[in-house]
């Protein structure tokens, strides 16, 4: 059977999509890349036959193998674009964690390089990928929510600034691009891909250059106290928000918090004319009977739909939660990385392909931008 030989580039996000790789029986990951020797090591020892799997901290070296088809970058947002390009010149499938660049020029030149080479292209996007965002999405291509025209998407934490890695926290990183690229793709994604033609936006850092809302990489739910010597580097948005109109006038409220004095939450609403929704709980907000759509669908996830206020009225409003449909993050891993390699093996059409990255990145971008200026951004000329 043929496999995929696939390296992992940083070991931070490189784990979890490490992991998920090496469990496709049609994939082995036979290379590690870091700066940091111990990181490699210690994450070989789990996975099959560590031994055997070569270690690197020179990337243009692994590029010249022959034996590596794909490499998975997960490295910070500003070494995306420009490890990227190097491995697409080697001929190698791209694996990309979030976000696509830290531009929107560098995201382009990206996509045009790795879409001219022929190569599979990817975006690891493990919210777009979870159940209840792919189950919501398969029943809005059902035409179960009728005209999604309006949707809220966001993800705050109390304390969460990144404080291991100065590249989240110096031009280029952020909130917004960390954090909010997941629920703005999402959100993009389940409203159907629609055109952005404009955006308007807010942001700022109010917590992050006092030192104050850092998180550490070890005790993510312990508040960390970053050094003066790291914090004082603090050149990113440490809070974003703001408002996408759409090509056929749907709209999206988009909101992302590293810090605040507020609780943690990560949530997408849809408003659609004929059924709405929330992402967690995952909620169908509709009126009765449960539409049989919903029920067929759920099987195909592994979920049961509960219809629980107005299920005796028909008519009248009714909220269906589903059980089970709610997943380990693991698996949204497992489903990017099955993906990735039946794009390779089978030439399966890629679903989640740069180019939504760089589309995603010119909506942030457009929002940062927005922000700096105090004026809306036109997109797509």
């Amino acid at each position: 059977m043929k496999k995929v030989r696939v390296a992992v580039v940083g070991m931070g996000i490189g784990r979890p999509n490490g992991l998920a790789l090496a469990s496709n029986p049609r994939a082995e990951v036979v290379a590690l890349c870091d700066l940091v020797e111990e990181s490699m090591t210690d994450f070989a020892a789990r996975l099959p036959q560590p031994d055997e799997i070569r270690l690197y901290t020179d990337f243009d070296e692994l590029c010249r193998n022959r034996e590596i088809d794909a490499i998975f970058i997960g490295t910070p947002n500003q070494l995306h674009v420009p490890m990227g390009l190097k491995a697409v010149e080697h001929d190698k499938h791209v694996l990309v964690t979030k976000p696509l660049a830290d531009s929107v020029e560098a995201a382009e030149r990206l996509v045009n390089t790795a879409e001219a080479a022929g190569v599979v292209n990817m975006m690891s996007l493990s919210t777009r990928f979870s159940a209840e965002v792919q189950y919501m999405g398969a029943l809005a291509q059902l035409g179960t929510f009728g005209e999604i025209y309006y949707a809220r998407a966001r993800s705050i934490r109390r304390n969460g600034i990144p404080a291991w890695n100065t590249g989240f926290i110096r031009k280029g990183g952020g909130a917004f691009r960390d954090m909010g690229v997941h629920v703005l793709d999402s959100a993009w994604w389940m409203l159907g891909m629609p055109r952005p033609v404009s955006v308007t936006g807010v942001a700022g850092a109010k917590f992050g250059p006092r030192g104050l809302g850092f998180f550490g990489r070890r005790a993510p739910d312990q508040v960390a106290s970053a050094p003066e010597s790291y914090y004082s580097q603090f050149a990113a948005d440490d809070y974003a928000g703001g408002f996408i109109r759409f090509e056929e006038g749907g709209a999206l409220q988009v909101e992302s918090f590293w810090a605040s004095h507020q609780p943690g939450d990560l949530q997408i609403e849809l408003f659609g004319d004929e059924a709405g929704a929330q992402l967690r709980p995952p909620t169908l907000y509709t009126n009765g009977p449960v539409p049989a759509a919903v029920v067929e669908t759920a099987k195909g996830f592994g979920a049961k739909p509960q219809a629980g206020r107005g299920l005796k009225d028909e008519g009248s409003p009714l909220d269906i939660t589903f059980d089970g449909l709610t997943q380990e993050r693991s698996k949204a891993w497992n489903t990017i990385a099955d993906h990735f390699i039946a794009c390779i093996l089978d030439g399966v059409p890629c679903e989640a392909p740069l180019r939504h990255g760089l589309i995603v990145q010119t909506m942030m971008e457009g929002l940062l931008k927005s922000a700096q200026s105090g004026e809306e951004v036109r997109l797509g000329g």
